[in-house]
């Protein structure tokens, strides 16, 4: 993990209201949602296929393979190959990049009858801001963004000031107006940005128990109320969980512990929750990406529901 991505955490548990803790300190049983105990492994195999056969309501893309970087080129054919495992299964895709030939994913999406949430990438380098923002102009304007998201984390991550991401919002807002606009951070920064929340068409929050040490069985209930939080500060309009998901490999984050019966767990409440709800939640990820262990540490390339060959962990 970096010292970057490190102090994006540590500021990310310091900033939340921690109802692990809160709940552990007052002895308060362990809500996990689905009792699984009475289950066999078959039992909760079953029950996930049955979430993907409804298909989920979106998932997180990036069309990389083993090997592969942000930065390379990606082709038409990758993109296309990568999108056709994942099409059966869900309504909305969900991209990263408008630059590298990302910017092919929402049209060939589209062409696939997926719904696309479009992201253009930001960061320090404005040059690269600028082309990542005209290009997904230019998609929006074509009719194949139907979220139009600039920038992802930027205000945890510290590498944009609060007006320079106004400014871009505001652009995108001018350029796309028939098309909401949106930006991703963790849900409690848009509690220390009230004008960014009031900026945005709908809030588009993630919402990661895992990253805040909080064990699997409080991880339902710390999920509910991040998604409560950002409610009360979007002053009526759409939240979208833009991300969550727990990895299956790796090294423990405090009380959260890697493993692929957690990850199992995790993604079947995620979804009962969002069934019996209403919620609409991006899963996080597509599929496991060894680039990310340089930011996140060994869990980093395991957070997918199809490992890095496109196989489905969950068979």
């Amino acid at each position: 993990m970096s010292k970057n991505e490190n102090d994006s955490y540590e500021v990310r548990s310091r900033s939340s209201a921690n109802v692990y803790q809160r709940a552990a300190e007052l002895q308060v049983a362990p809500i996990r949602g689905i009792d699984f105990s009475h289950l066999s492994q078959a039992d909760k195999l079953a029950l996930l296929q049955q979430i993907l056969k409804r298909k989920i309501h979106g998932i997180s893309f990036s069309p990389y393979l083993d090997g592969q970087s942000p930065g390379i080129h990606i082709s038409e054919q990758q993109i296309r190959e990568r999108l056709t495992i994942i099409q059966p299964y869900t309504r909305w895709i969900r991209s990263f990049s408008c630059i590298d030939g990302n910017q092919e994913t929402p049209r060939i999406a589209h062409e696939m009858g997926l719904k696309t949430m479009v992201g253009v990438d930001l960061g320090e380098d404005l040059e690269e801001n600028e082309a990542g923002l005209a290009n997904g102009i230019a998609l929006a304007q074509a009719g194949h963004a139907d979220i139009f998201v600039v920038g992802n984390e930027n205000l945890l991550r510290q590498d944009l000031t609060e007006q320079q991401l106004l400014e871009y919002i505001g652009r995108a807002k001018e350029a796309v107006p028939d098309v909401p606009v949106s930006f991703v951070d963790a849900y409690f920064l848009f509690e220390n940005h009230p004008a960014v929340a009031e900026a945005v068409d709908v809030l588009l929050v993630n919402c990661y128990p895992f990253w805040e040490s909080c064990a699997l069985e409080y991880s339902l209930v710390y999920m509910k109320e991040m998604y409560r939080r950002a409610q009360r500060v979007a002053n009526g309009k759409p939240v979208i969980i833009s991300e969550t998901g727990w990895p299956t490999t790796g090294t423990p984050f405090g009380s959260a512990v890697p493993s692929y019966d957690n990850a199992l767990e995790y993604f079947i409440n995620t979804y009962q929750w969002a069934d019996e709800e209403g919620i609409e939640i991006f899963y996080f990820s597509s599929f496991d990406e060894s680039w990310k262990v340089g930011a996140e540490g060994d869990v980093g390339a395991y957070w997918g529901l199809w490992d890095k060959d496109g196989n489905l962990k969950y068979a």
